[in-house]
């Protein structure tokens, strides 16, 4: 039961991020054209990956019940998120670099990644997932 209920809020944090970054390379391709999209979706498109990649490590540690083992659990998890988002963020710049919009990716990354934290936040606070 506990395995369905934090995919759900993981699932939820995903939609999230997808419509935020969605908006923002809406946002960026009004204002810069399709390379500022492509940008956007690049910054917040790593940002949804990394938190697929650290969501999945939690679930698989899911049956730990200790506070130790939860905490050690959730840091894997977190350095995971980072290293994928890091790495994306880096085969970005090496194959898009010549089109990339900086501003439009900062901003996709920063709002996907803000959002992760607050999503989590607002569905624990407000629903029964």
């Amino acid at each position: 039961m506990e395995n369905n209920k934090t995919a759900a809020v993981f699932l939820q944090m995903a939609k999230w991020q997808i419509a935020a970054t969605s908006a923002v390379a809406l946002g960026a391709f009004i204002l810069s054209g399709l390379h500022g999209a492509v940008s956007a979706i690049l910054g917040g498109g790593s940002a949804v990956l990394g938190g697929l990649a650290g969501s999945i490590l939690v679930l698989q540690n899911e049956k730990n019940k200790t506070a130790g083992a939860v905490l050690v659990g959730l840091l894997k998890a977190e350095a995971v998120k980072i290293l994928v988002i890091g790495v994306l963020l880096l085969v970005s710049f090496k194959f898009y670099a010549n089109n990339l919009v900086p501003l439009a990716l900062i901003i996709g990354l920063g709002v996907a990644a803000i959002l992760s934290g607050a999503a989590i936040f607002g569905i624990d606070k407000n629903s029964n997932i």
